[in-house]
């Protein structure tokens, strides 16, 4: 007897329905032509087999990283982290915890706008947890982009106009981030030490590069990009995409909607790594420099996510130190800090994420 399991592909594209359905009784019932469908478009059934292997792999993955904690625990290089982990002030940890929190459900208001349907708020925000989860293992949004396509196409949503929304929603996240940015530092965000330090980066980065070299890859890259540039305007995705902009901006409650919860998550997250910096006693930061924090996070993940790395791994680390240094922070403390903030911002959200695939499966 098959039993079918519903699931959530990674992929946007409908998944192929699998098999005879467990009728209420308990008897295998036959749908016509040997398969089964769900309302929405959701089809698909993947064996209990399968289940069990990525289990086994997840328990295998926490026993793997048990023993290399128990191995860094022993050396003698991870003993100063240790000690500066109970010298943290854990009192900001429910607010972090809250702000985490925020990001998601201010993703999934922006997400929800750009729809035009009335989807459930709470079922979209734990689809958000899914989506963070699904980014850790792929790299440029792609798996964020492939969970909200799918839950999208189980709302109802036709593929196509699924795929326009998601498209839309990131592009608008990169604008909210950057308008974000400029109007912290017309603000004055970090009293312009974190402009400064960017200023003073790119002009030495700048006379690194000899000008001969520099001028000739100008002029052998400026036409490829425009050659590239018209073949992808003319592109059937790139004019889907035109499409539902365009759909968005005849809508301005619901556009002003996505801008404002975009903007919200990367400022939820600004605040989040201020109180990061904050719980560091080595940091020596207090509640004068938040403006300033929120600015180092703002550039520092932006200039993280130019590497394509599943989640900026690595890269988005490196690039918050390097604000924080910035700011005159030493490199020890900055870079507790940092692991405090990916520690509750990006890494523990995934078992909620996986609890939510259970939930968005049924």
């Amino acid at each position: 007897m098959n039993r079918d399991v519903e699931t959530i592909a990674a992929g946007a594209a409908s998944a192929a329905t699998a098999g005879p359905a467990p009728a209420p009784g308990g008897n295998a019932a036959s749908a016509p032509g040997g398969s089964t469908s769900a309302p929405g478009g959701c089809t698909a059934a993947v064996p209990r087999a399968r289940r069990g292997r990525r289990v086994r792999r997840a328990a295998l993955a926490v026993a793997l990283a048990a023993l290399a904690t128990a191995a860094l625990a022993s050396a003698g290089p991870a003993r100063p982290a240790l000690e500066a982990v109970g010298r943290m002030r854990w009192a900001f940890l429910p607010a972090l915890l809250l702000l985490c929190l925020l990001h998601f459900g201010c993703s999934a208001v922006a997400l929800r706008a750009a729809s035009g349907r009335p989807i459930p708020l709470c079922r979209t925000t734990a689809a958000q947890f899914t989506a963070a989860a699904a980014n850790r293992v792929t790299p440029g949004g792609l798996g964020a982009a492939a969970v909200n396509t799918r839950y999208l196409v189980c709302r109802g949503l036709p593929l196509p106009r699924a795929a326009v929304v998601v498209a839309v929603v990131q592009a608008a996240g990169v604008a909210a981030h950057l308008l974000l940015l400029a109007a912290v530092l017309g603000a004055g965000g970090g009293d312009g030490r974190v402009a400064g330090a960017l200023r003073h980066h790119a002009a030495r980065a700048a006379g690194l590069v000899p000008p001969v070299p520099l001028l000739i890859g100008a002029g052998v890259l400026l036409p490829a990009l425009v050659v590239w540039g018209r073949r992808a305007a003319r592109s059937p995705a790139v004019g889907r995409a035109a499409e539902g902009l365009t759909d968005l901006g005849r809508r301005p409650r619901a556009l002003l909607t996505v801008l404002a919860g975009s903007a919200a998550t990367s400022l939820a997250l600004g605040l989040a790594f201020a109180l990061s910096v904050l719980a560091v006693p080595g940091t020596a930061a207090g509640p004068g420099d938040v403006l300033a924090l929120v600015t180092a996070y703002l550039v520092g993940s932006a200039a993280g996510a130019t590497v394509p790395s599943p989640g900026g791994m690595g890269s988005t680390e490196a690039a918050l130190v390097a604000t924080l240094a910035a700011l005159g922070v030493a490199a020890g403390p900055a870079l507790h800090a940092v692991l405090l903030f990916r520690a509750v911002t990006f890494w523990a959200p995934v078992p909620l994420g996986l609890l939510g695939l259970r939930t968005l499966r049924r």
